[in-house]
């Protein structure tokens, strides 16, 4: 296949070993693209913040362009398609962030659903109370008609994957390496089921190991792709806390469960707890939070679940529908009119769009029905 010029240069930008999310955003304000910045001297490139003499060495020696497309043709005959930013299938809640990913490798379909999504994440060594809990809030979040983000970690992530697709709902798994290559290994089954029953997710081009520096970086997509992150069991130093880290700073919710007041593994929740993080003793805490995305509605033996799919509108839902015109209306005006948190005000407009109460003309402009 002849692949287009600016996406064979992100893939080679993005192949880069050492090269964070921040590092490339400056790189392209510096150059303009991936391109100029892959042509740029090694005097010019480390005029740079952020870039020094090894950054430099490893961009001299990225793969060419010729690997570029050997690398994405395997990658399409193993179900990785690419998506770049200016897709329509790309997240819209992936380009608020501050270091949105160019390009999104994608085994599996990503919907306009999938931005009704929660994450759930945790230790890679949870107790059996986490895994419990961790089952427990996934299955509720799918019943909910949540989507459920994940790492395919082992641990809280698998087992949140498991739950969801055990419910029968969309989950995705975010993932630091190429998806040509499945990390850990014994969760290869598990992947090709959260591909079939939703998507696999990475930034890192087909061919690229997972790293120890591409772990943190992935963790800021799961909080990006999802209205808020549920941390059920972690560790004072988890991985899990920079997830959370990177919600806040994204203006996502940040929830965690309690544990034990001794166990090792609840020390990093009631840390978040502690610092603000709503504390999760039933799912409604959670829903209740996400605020009027969701409603109650009977569940099973008179229990109360929630629905994100009933036909009358939420006082949010009403609230964006009135910022919408009959003309097309770019996303920017409809979260200044509604003062709502920019990331509610998409996940509402994929919601409203759903009911077919408004449609998209373009990525960034919608209009009424």
């Amino acid at each position: 296949m002849d692949w287009p010029d600016d996406l064979i240069a992100e893939m080679r930008l993005g192949s880069t070993r050492g090269l964070g999310p921040r590092t490339r955003s400056k790189l392209l304000a510096a150059f303009g693209s991936a391109e100029g910045a892959l042509r740029a001297a090694g005097d010019e490139l480390r005029r740079v913040s952020g870039v020094g003499p090894k950054l430099v060495q490893a961009m001299a020696g990225t793969i060419d362009a010729a690997e570029a497309r050997r690398r994405l043709d395997r990658a399409r005959e193993l179900g990785i398609e690419p998506v770049v930013d200016s897709d329509p299938r790309y997240p819209a809640s992936l380009r608020e962030i501050p270091d949105p990913p160019a390009v999104l490798y994608v085994r599996g379909v990503l919907e306009p659903a999938d931005q009704m999504a929660v994450a759930v994440v945790g230790t890679r060594r949870p107790t059996r109370y986490g895994e419990r809990a961790t089952a427990w809030v996934a299955e509720s979040l799918a019943r909910a008609g949540l989507v459920v983000v994940s790492g395919l970690a082992r641990g809280v992530d698998g087992v949140a994957h498991r739950a969801a697709l055990g419910a029968g709902v969309r989950t995705i798994a975010v993932m630091a390496g190429g998806l040509h290559e499945i990390y850990p290994p014994e969760h290869r089954r598990l992947a090709d089921e959260v591909a079939a029953q939703g998507a696999l997710v990475t930034e890192s081009p087909p061919g690229t190991p997972p790293m120890s520096g591409s772990f943190p970086q992935r963790n800021r997509i799961i909080s990006g792709l999802s209205l808020g992150v549920v941390v059920v069991e972690a560790a004072g130093r988890s991985g899990a806390l920079i997830t959370a880290r990177h919600a806040t700073e994204q203006g996502r919710e940040v929830f965690a469960m309690p544990g034990p007041f001794d166990s090792p593994q609840s020390v990093g929740c009631h840390r978040l707890i502690q610092d603000g993080a709503k504390l999760v003793t039933s799912i409604d805490d959670i829903l209740e939070e996400l605020g009027s995305l969701t409603r109650p509605i009977p569940g099973e033996g008179g229990a109360s679940t929630r629905s994100v799919g009933e036909l009358k509108l939420t006082d949010q839902e009403r609230l964006v529908l009135q910022a919408i015109e009959a003309a097309p209306t770019a996303i920017d005006d409809v979260i200044d009119r509604s003062e709502l948190p920019a990331h509610r005000v998409l996940a509402t407009v994929s919601m409203l769009e759903t009911r077919n109460l408004i449609r998209r003309v373009s990525g960034a402009l919608v209009v009424r029905v």
